[in-house]
């Protein structure tokens, strides 16, 4: 039985839309910025983010690649693939599955970024990098769990690489880059401590997930739950067809973005719901458009709506607005409705 196979199938996961919606998000569109989901234990956080592997799309990449670069962005690629145009080689594309990668809560910043081997560099004058965790992600999802006990910095690094797309390495004044695009998931219990305001702004979505406090939809996890563990092989598939079904949906809806414009509209709804919850910046913005668009897309729609807007508001918002330490109302989805039912 392979690894996929022991994992509870995210088309069977009872509920929880918000989680699955800002997942999905992510994988049409990874310039929205990742996402955290944050909630107690035994709510389907890891479940979920874990078994994405089971329908995500597969990706075109250059063959050979140690980054596996995308041939469609010639600006993206490594020195390694640049280095190989420039002799006269033709870059071959081969087609890779998009995969989890998983980053270790005792990982240091070495095993994060990689290493350079700076013996290798004096002796040779050619640089030896040994990739880690981020050239692995490059082009996938960067999954950590108990997000909120990692160290800060390595929190940072994270950030910094998500959002340049590149991974820097330089040690005693000898540097190293590499293509590093991934969507960066977080999943964290707040009952063990919370991310600094400054590392959850830097978030492009955000969601709070809970128990079910329904007899009906409790008793609905359990009997799945209790299915698949007697035979997770014929529970998977059994439900076959709803993940190719899901893959096919992500890849339309990636052909689509790029079709659907971002109209006065749009900008003005993001421009509106901003002001009304007090957002600083325009990180925010800009976030509540490419979110509305990416959930368009996936409804195979080519406008966006004041529906996708409110679909993603609290997803864009909710962890932007400014509290005291101690405040924990929720997020008043009320205001987005009377908000843009105004425009």
């Amino acid at each position: 039985m392979t690894e996929m196979q022991t994992l509870f199938p995210f088309v069977r996961i009872v509920r929880q839309e918000k989680m699955k919606r800002a997942l999905l998000l992510n994988v049409i569109d990874p310039g929205i910025g990742g996402v955290l989901i944050k909630g107690e234990k035994g709510t389907a956080k890891s479940t979920a983010v874990r078994s994405m592997a089971q329908f995500l799309p597969a990706r075109p990449a250059v063959g050979g690649c140690a980054y596996r670069c995308d041939p469609r962005y010639p600006k993206r690629l490594c020195a390694d693939c640049r280095a190989r145009i420039e002799a006269g080689e033709k870059l071959e594309t081969v087609e890779v599955p998009m995969r989890v990668i998983e980053l270790p809560l005792n990982a240091t910043e070495d095993r994060v970024s990689g290493t350079l081997d700076l013996e290798y560099v004096l002796k040779t004058g050619r640089k030896k990098f040994e990739p880690g965790v981020l050239a692995a992600a490059n082009g996938n999802i960067l999954y950590v769990d108990e997000i909120n006990l990692l160290d800060d910095h390595i929190i940072d690094l994270l950030l910094d690489s998500a959002a340049m797309g590149v991974n820097y390495v330089e040690r005693e004044g000898v540097s190293f880059s590499h293509p590093a695009r991934f969507v960066l998931v977080g999943t964290m219990n707040p009952e063990e401590g919370n991310l600094r305001p400054q590392l959850l702004d830097r978030f492009g979505l955000s969601v709070e997930v809970e128990g079910e406090d329904s007899i009906a939809t409790r008793t609905e996890v359990i009997k799945r739950r209790l299915a698949f563990d007697a035979d997770p092989e014929a529970y998977l598939e059994s439900c076959a067809g709803e993940l190719k079904a899901l893959t096919e949906q992500i890849a339309r809806a990636r052909e689509l973005l790029p079709r659907i414009p971002i109209d006065d509209g749009a900008v003005t709804m993001a421009a509106k719901l901003s002001m009304r919850f007090n957002m600083e910046g325009h990180r925010s913005d800009i976030t509540l458009i490419r979110a509305a668009r990416a959930n368009a897309a996936l409804g195979g729609r080519t406008g966006i709506s004041k529906e996708d807007m409110r679909d993603v508001a609290s997803l864009v918002l909710s962890h932007r607005v400014k509290r005291s330490a101690f405040d924990k109302t929720k997020f008043d989805e009320s205001e987005v409705t009377e908000c843009l039912s105004r425009m």
